[in-house]
């Protein structure tokens, strides 16, 4: 049985830290970059979405559905995007890192496979998971490529899985790292993040 609580991840670029009415601000900040939102649900083009969206995070952790955080990075202290821990199975032992999105001046650059690695490190190593999973777009290519890069092993695509907010009908495409992949998934990991 899983036994999800709120807690504050550090690595060397970036600390993930429970998402609170704090973050808005930086949120907004963040996000209001178009090119985020395009295989995303939601948009950040009004504060109010930003409202709603906290509003909506914080109380599917309440409810126990998701664990939300604030990405900061480091150097600056500064919000730089959000991701989660959703779909979570505390029976199966299983959940899902996804609703991941970074400001763009972060893309391509160790932020995104650090944060990923302290998710899984937590999933893998302190909850006891035996099987985490992913989900992209079935058109985000570059999405697809780095999860596959980090070591998510591709399962599968949901055809017609969402609906979003400009009608577009997604295929989702799933992946997942199981307890017993996590050792070499680790290894690779930490070798990208010390740049060797």
């Amino acid at each position: 049985m899983l036994h999800i609580q709120p807690v504050t991840l550090e690595g060397r670029l970036v600390r993930l830290e429970p998402l609170s009415l704090e973050h808005a601000d930086g949120l907004w900040e963040a996000g209001k970059y178009q090119q985020i939102w395009t295989y995303m649900s939601i948009a950040f083009d009004s504060r109010d979405v930003v409202d709603r969206y906290l509003e909506q995070a914080l109380a599917a952790r309440e409810a126990g559905t998701e664990l939300p955080f604030a990405i900061i990075e480091r150097s600056t202290n500064r919000v730089i995007g959000s991701t989660r821990f959703g779909n979570i199975s505390r029976h199966d032992k299983g959940l899902e890192i996804g609703w991941t999105w970074l400001t763009p001046s972060v893309w391509k650059t160790a932020v995104n496979t650090e944060c990923k690695w302290l998710l899984l490190r937590h999933c893998f190593e302190e909850l006891g998971c035996i099987r985490v999973q992913l989900k992209t777009d079935s058109r985000n290519v570059n999405s697809q490529r780095a999860i596959e890069r980090i070591g998510g092993v591709r399962e599968g695509v949901l055809r017609n899985h969402m609906i979003l907010r400009d009608g577009y009908v997604r295929d989702s495409v799933f992946f997942s790292i199981l307890d017993r992949e996590w050792p070499e998934v680790n290894r690779k990991l930490q070798m990208w993040l010390s740049g060797e």
